[in-house]
């Protein structure tokens, strides 16, 4: 498929290439599978919000609040909704129309590739919290505490909590469906650079609800440009595991349980917002040393030409 034909935009493909399209959605659907694929991530998840954001735990327009208080359990119920509806749901109905039954087990091929070394698992676990310890620890000026039994305990259930709620609900749409598609036709920089930004951008809503606890002016914008730079890595880790998408789940979510079951634990003394700067920077870094290593090929196999 061309970029034209992933895009949707220029001459559409002479009749030689294959049967056409045909009319109606399901047509426009094989013409543009990505718009469509974006379209529908975006739209879906952000009205299932809506409640959430009108509701007492965002903007208080609706005299209600979603149950689980401070505990994290609100945000599930409120965001947990639309994250299902949003990419891994786009993702399912454009394969299928696109591609059938064929594109849609490659889909849940790269769903389901956990056989990959197991140094990549026991790495991605350890260099997460690693890395962002030593970043920390860089910007704040505060030496790391260890933490309780108790955080200990619950770090890899966390985890595993976190793989089939955020990882399953977004990373089957944003790496195992889009990302192939935009590498294909742009290769992994330029694809990179747009998955990123629009990653970022479909979570912007949820900055109106307890999700994005406190919101400064640039909290937006540097959420945004940490989703670039992390993007970087992901596409790196996807392509270099042969694109497991339990991988790429792994190092997704291991970034999220660190923040929200470790964080405080370790670094006491240091507030949200440095968070949110430690993973800009860290991920900034990580991409930037990836992208000179690699040449800008990302993990790319070496017998897959870069458009």
């Amino acid at each position: 498929m061309t970029v034209q034909q992933q895009l949707g935009v220029g001459p559409p493909p002479p009749a030689a290439a294959g049967p056409r399209p045909g009319g109606g959605v399901r047509g426009s659907i094989r013409r543009a599978p990505l718009i469509w694929f974006f379209s529908l991530a975006f739209l879906m998840s952000w009205v299932a919000w809506v409640p959430y954001i009108l509701s007492g735990n965002g903007q208080g327009v609706l005299d209600f609040t979603f149950p689980g208080g401070d505990t994290g359990g609100s945000q599930l119920l409120g965001v947990l909704p639309g994250a299902y509806l949003g990419p891994i749901l786009s993702a399912f109905l454009v394969t299928i129309i696109t591609e059938g039954r064929p594109g849609l087990r490659a889909w849940v091929g790269r769903m389901t590739a956990w056989r990959v070394s197991w140094r990549w698992w026991a790495g991605v676990i350890v260099a997460v919290p690693l890395v962002l310890v030593l970043t920390l620890y860089a910007l704040g000026g505060r030496s790391p505490v260890m933490p309780s039994a108790m955080v200990l305990a619950a770090f890899l259930p966390g985890l595993l909590l976190q793989m089939l709620t955020t990882g399953i609900a977004e990373e089957p749409g944003w790496r195992d469906f889009a990302m192939p598609r935009l590498q294909s036709a742009y290769g992994p920089v330029v694809g990179t650079l747009i998955l990123g930004p629009l990653w970022g951008v479909w979570h912007l809503p949820l900055f109106l609800t307890d999700w994005g606890g406190t919101v400064l002016w640039y909290t937006p914008f540097e959420f945004v440009a940490t989703t670039i730079a992390f993007s970087f890595v992901m596409t790196w880790l996807f392509n270099h595991t042969r694109q497991s998408l339990l991988l790429a789940m792994l190092l997704h979510t291991g970034v999220n349980n660190f923040f929200s079951i470790a964080y405080s634990d370790v670094f006491p003394t240091l507030g949200d917002s440095y968070a949110a700067h430690a993973f800009l920077v860290s991920s900034t870094v990580v991409a930037a040393v990836l992208l000179v290593a690699t040449r800008g090929r990302l993990g790319l196999p070496r017998d897959r030409a870069v458009p």
